[in-house]
């Protein structure tokens, strides 16, 4: 029998979620290792666990519940840190253990392999990213809260704790990003429109009362060392109870997404043109932008099944394995999560996704003109005890695979996620199964999100921290 969860030792992002408004990610490079190892002990208490995250949800309900939507926000923030493999190398500590080949490259190497644009190949490669991220990173400190004052107040503490901005600071900043959850009725949703982070998986051990759905994960395919972790008897112990995060940081071209739909809005008998859109979109996505899934509700959305935590996430594409007039294959969430595509054997590839957008909603001018100005997008972050199962397999063996999903009598080839799918060089975005008329119609896609960054990063249990990473 596996030992429970000792929530007070891992990280608050990974499991819980750390509760945010927005957040700040602040990436560094080492200069003193020594020094840094002596201060990060001081940065260890200031550091939240899950056991605080759910003391903090605890509260927040509580106060909504006293205070309805008159009592505004309660004071709240977040602190998590991890690091590259450059960094623990920077550290002087072995990680070898950890033994997994896409943290140990790093992103920027394993860039060509996820069909990031760029120029060169192989040892030569370099991708179209910002210049900050072709640096070598050793560290993240997440910064989470309900306002930009307070998450400003806790940034420079603990900066304060490295003396950054100082002549000996043993830390030096390569850039720091900040996000923001999108204000009014947009909340929860993406820039695309779409309401996002319906579909994480829930964690035995963890979750206590797991909705219907697909079946809850071991807490090994989260964190390391732990029940469902296939390389849990060789971890060292200062690994056990953290957990790798995927960094992405993608740009979305909306206003060229809305043209699009609108362009080749749906016709169907009945339906105006921007049911037509609407129902376009939802056929790339997989769901409506209401949360309802389009595998239950195919052709009509229905908001109250979307906000129903019982029902909205209780399918699994069984009722057409092997066509696709309800759901394209292709569409992105049936492609980073196929459920009964692969006899809902999936668990080695589910993600704990905790990202948050990015930029200013959209100006009238780029509305009207259909062309992106503003930089907005999504800081896209994931957590799994195995990269190379969890975001490496779903992004280049399902999103960016045009076969998959397949099967003999299946004439229609599904093509690339509409959405993170990235073609390799010479190949062309195309997507199947869009006209539920005629499914093996393929449409042209164009490129709606651009990866401009990204690392690799393990975030260690407190213990790990303590006993290994940090000096007394």
């Amino acid at each position: 029998m596996s030992q429970p969860l000792d929530l007070s030792n891992i990280q608050g992002d990974i499991l819980g979620g750390l509760p945010k408004k927005t957040a700040t990610n602040f990436f560094f490079q080492i200069v003193d290792a020594g020094q840094f190892r002596k201060q990060l002990s001081k940065l260890i208490p200031l550091i939240t666990t899950v056991d605080q995250v759910q003391k903090d949800r605890d509260a927040i309900k509580d106060h909504k519940q006293k205070n309805g939507n008159q009592g505004g926000l309660i004071k709240v923030s977040g602190v998590n840190i991890s690091f590259s493999h450059f960094g623990l190398v920077k550290m002087g500590i072995d990680d070898s253990k950890l033994g997994d080949s896409s943290y140990l490259k790093g992103q920027r190497l394993d860039a060509e392999s996820l069909n990031d644009k760029g120029t060169g190949t192989g040892p030569t490669f370099d991708p179209d990213w910002l210049p900050p991220f072709k640096q070598e990173i050793h560290g993240l400190i997440i910064f989470t809260g309900d306002s930009h004052g307070t998450v400003n107040a806790k940034v420079k503490e603990v900066l304060g704790i490295f003396g950054v901005g100082t002549p000996g600071s043993s830390i030096k900043e390569v850039t720091r990003i900040r996000g923001d959850v999108r204000p009014g009725k947009n909340s929860g949703h993406e820039h695309f429109g779409f309401l996002d982070g319906i579909s994480n998986p829930t964690v035995i051990g963890f979750d206590t009362n797991p909705n219907p759905g697909p079946a809850s994960v071991r807490p090994g395919i989260i964190l390391l060392g732990r029940d469902g972790d296939g390389n849990a008897d060789k971890r060292d112990p200062w690994m056990v109870d953290g957990s790798f995060l995927a960094f992405r940081y993608l740009f979305q071209l909306v206003p060229e997404f809305n043209k699009f739909l609108d362009n080749h809005a749906l016709k169907v008998p009945g339906m105006s043109k921007e049911a037509g859109s609407e129902l376009l979109g939802a056929r790339l996505v997989g769901r409506w932008k209401s949360g309802a899934p389009i595998d239950l509700r195919p052709f009509i959305d229905d908001a109250k099944l979307a906000t129903d935590p019982g029902r909205n996430n209780d399918f699994s594409y069984a009722a057409e394995t092997n066509f696709q007039k309800i759901c394209p294959f292709a569409a992105h969430t049936r492609k980073t999560n196929p459920r009964a595509d692969l006899n809902n054997n999936v668990e080695n590839q589910r993600i704990l996704r905790r990202g948050i957008q990015f930029g200013p909603e959209l100006t009238e001018e780029e509305t009207t003109g259909g062309k992106t100005i503003e930089d907005r997008g999504l800081v896209f972050q994931c957590y799994q005890s195995s990269i190379q199962n969890g975001f490496h397999f779903i992004q280049t063996l399902w999103a960016n695979n045009a076969t998959f999903p397949f099967t003999e009598s299946t004439p229609e080839t599904p093509g690339l996620d509409p959405l993170i799918g990235q073609a390799a060089p010479g190949q062309t975005r195309k997507m199947s199964g869009i006209n539920p008329d005629d499914p093996s119609q393929e449409l042209e896609l164009p490129v709606w999100i651009v990866p401009r960054g990204g690392e690799y990063f393990f975030a260690p249990s407190l213990k790990g921290l303590k006993e290994t990473i940090a000096v007394a």
